[in-house]
């Protein structure tokens, strides 16, 4: 498939979600789960007016294009003018809430002095393999392209008046489509629809996309009934009725009141979009939580993001928690996290929302100690017991897992694989690494605490509970320990992210926060701080993750980095730098709110991975502790 790296619009619903470019292009669509399964490989439309060729919507010389979310919804608008024709077409693109269908509203307005006689034609490419050979179908009026388990169909409630199944790149220029063929194994069809368009005058047509599950309804003999069933719908009753939703949405849960404050209009819509942006993440049946709409199904750059990372998701939860998502961030820990964990008590790098295990390439042991410190941190803000105990069975496994890593790390035994950082880049000892496992013990020392009036009639329970507590407590020492002994430089003056490279790191800030292995007002945590500033701070103000960082070209700040300097500032009564951090990542937004994975330095738009979860989870995360400190108001 071609590359397409910039997901700039997002729509969705719990089901069904879609990404499209900053001209309006359909780039992917996902049925089932955020994360799987997506559909498209290329999806063009375009018109030919009169005797002209074809004009593709998304990508002519003579168009202009404006594009903006309907204010606090998940309904994605695109105004595109051919100044050639004096043709505005207004596309409208939204997925209903309960209904799993994306509706593709166009509204053609010929402002022109001649009449059109216009060919709109829709070009579909889906994904297809050896092992999910796609075919076309025109049945019912539909242009159908199913394989084996799926059926992704295109339609309308008008009558189309061509359609191609194969060899559709031989003329698709034209404009005009045909052919003697209803099916055929071709992955590529086009259908099309005729329209006359006075001059002065205008004319709408709404295009959906379902996807059917063909072991739920049968192509040849039940499809045909679903499709009738969506032409019925009422369209425009299901487009306000979105739009009411979303809008009660942001209100339901703008539990800090940003909305009614009186600042920036940025961060209202970078806050807004967050929380528009968690509900179209997360699994709402295990509480998996995607990474990001994902970018790069070639591994070209990366190797992919459409994946649950435990620790990710860790963050994720406390912004969930902070806007009221209790419910969801909840059941990532009592349904996904207990899902995915392996025997031993570890998890593994990355999962489906779904709670399958994804590609990998090695473990990373903070995925493991970032549920316990999260498990705890949720714990904090619900204060419900119960939720401790029903999930206790599971944290104790992974304190034993972490037990033994790090007292075969302390007594130099090497008898575990050998870990990834926090970057996956370096499989080593990392300090970042160290300093979650100090933390996720901490909290299982806090949450024994919380639950061992629950065993009062079990003594052994209890007896069991306070030798465990004493042994992490002497545990955590030796933790400290070994990171004072083993992550100091002396010659630099500054902690360092491992034991081999030594390079400074941004990851180094998680032994202050979230992980509070250190304390801000430590000299030796001082002397970081300043030789990070020295060397991985750019001219812009932002923060790169760590010195010689060269993932997507180099030297692009990281919204993550900033952010995370921001808490540290903060847990160091730094106010104003940490306001600066902030606006730093404030002023990076996409024009619809998205943050990136990376910011460009030029621009100060986002350069990678545009609404990765990660980075809207940390500017919540912040957002909070600035308004609790009354530095936002």
């Amino acid at each position: 498939m071609d590359n397409k790296y910039f997901n700039d619009g997002i729509v969705g619903n719990r089901t069904v979600t879609a990404s499209f470019s900053k001209t309006g292009e359909l780039l992917r669509l996902y049925s089932g789960t955020v994360d799987y399964k997506q559909f498209v490989e290329r999806f063009n439309v375009g018109v030919k007016i009169n005797d002209s060729a074809m004009i593709y919507l998304h990508n002519d010389i003579n168009n202009s294009y404006f594009q903006e979310y309907i204010l606090d919804t998940n309904i994605l608008k695109t105004e595109i003018l051919n100044t050639y024709f004096n043709l505005k077409i207004t596309q409208t693109d939204f997925i209903p809430l309960k209904e799993n269908i994306l509706v593709k509203s166009y509204n053609f307005e010929n402002d022109s002095k001649i009449d059109f006689d216009m060919n709109f034609v829709i070009y579909s490419k889906v994904m297809s393999n050896f092992n999910n050979d796609t075919c076309g179908y025109f049945k019912d009026d539909a242009l159908i392209q199913y394989n084996h388990d799926y059926s992704f169909c295109i339609f309308s409630k008008e009558i189309p008046n061509a359609v191609q199944i194969n060899g559709v790149k031989n003329n698709i220029m034209d404009g005009v489509i045909g052919g003697k063929d209803y099916i055929g194994m071709s992955s590529d069809s086009a259908i099309s629809y005729k329209t006359n368009i006075p001059a002065g005058k205008q004319k709408s047509i709404d295009v959906y996309i379902f996807v059917n599950e063909n072991s739920k309804k049968c192509l040849l003999n039940e499809l045909d009934r679903e499709l009738e069933r969506i032409r019925k719908i009422d369209i425009k009753k299901e487009f306000e009725d979105t739009k009411k939703y979303w809008k009660k949405y942001i209100k339901d849960h703008d539990k800090m009141g940003i909305n009614k404050l009186n600042i920036d209009e940025k961060i209202k819509k970078i806050y807004n979009r967050s929380i528009l942006l968690f509900n179209l993440v997360t699994n709402s049946e295990t509480g998996g939580i995607s990474a990001g709409i994902e970018v790069d199904e070639n591994k070209t750059k990366c190797g992919r993001y459409s994946y649950c990372w435990p620790r990710d998701g860790v963050f994720v939860t406390e912004a969930l928690d902070s806007i009221g998502m209790n419910e969801e961030a909840e059941k990532f820990y009592s349904v996904f996290a207990k899902k995915t964990q392996s025997k031993n008590g570890m998890w593994e790098q990355r999962f489906y929302t779904d709670g399958r295990l994804a590609p990998s390439w090695g473990y990373q042991v903070d995925e493991t100690a970032s549920i316990i410190f999260g498990a705890y941190a949720h714990y904090k803000v619900i204060k419900d017991k119960t939720f401790l105990k029903d999930n206790l069975k599971m944290l104790e496994n992974a304190c034993v897992f972490l037990e033994k890593y790090s007292q075969n790390l302390i007594d130099n035994k090497n008898k575990f694989k050998i870990s990834y950082d926090i970057w996956e880049e370096y499989e080593g000892v990392s300090l970042y690494s160290i300093s979650s496992i100090f933390a996720g013990l901490s909290s299982m020392i806090k949450i024994y605490g919380i639950v061992k009036d629950e065993f009062e009639n079990n003594r052994l329970k209890i007896e069991t509970i306070n030798k465990q507590i004493k042994k992490l407590e002497m545990l955590i020492l030796q933790i400290k320990e070994y990171s004072l002994s083993k992550f100091y430089d002396e010659s630099k003056k500054s902690f360092v992210r491992n034991i081999e490279d030594r390079k400074v790191d941004i990851s180094i800030l998680g032994t202050v926060t979230p992980f509070k292995m250190f304390t801000p007002k430590e000299k030796k945590i001082q002397n970081t701080i300043e030789r990070i500033n020295m060397t991985i701070r750019t001219y812009t103000g932002g923060y790169i993750r760590y010195e010689g960082d060269s993932y997507m070209g180099g030297y692009n700040p990281w919204p993550i980095a900033n952010l995370w300097m921001a808490c540290y500032n903060l847990e160091a009564g730094e106010n104003k730098k940490a306001l600066e951090n902030f606006n730093f990542v404030t002023k990076s937004c996409s024009e619809h709110g998205f943050l990136g994975e990376q910011v460009n330095n030029d621009t100060m738009k986002p350069a990678w991975v545009i609404g990765l979860t990660w980075s809207h989870a940390m500017y919540i995360i912040v957002l909070q502790r600035l308004k609790k400190l009354g530095l936002i108001k």
